[in-house]
């Protein structure tokens, strides 16, 4: 039994297909994430978790 629950959302660190930019975003993303360098659909809210349409590079704690 947890008595203090860990988050369920963490923060990601994913890599553009197109560019090799790296960059950090949110797991459970609300708006659509584009690449800072190139502007590319990186990931699609999903009401849940993003819809992460690239490399994930890291999952940060």
């Amino acid at each position: 039994m947890e008595l203090i629950p860990q988050p369920k959302s963490r923060f990601l660190r994913v890599k553009c297909s197109d560019c090799g930019n790296e960059q950090v975003m949110f797991g459970s993303a609300s708006t659509s994430v584009n690449c800072l360098v190139c502007g590319k659909t990186i990931a699609k809210p999903r009401g849940g978790k993003a819809n992460i349409l690239t490399k994930i590079v890291a999952v940060l704690e």
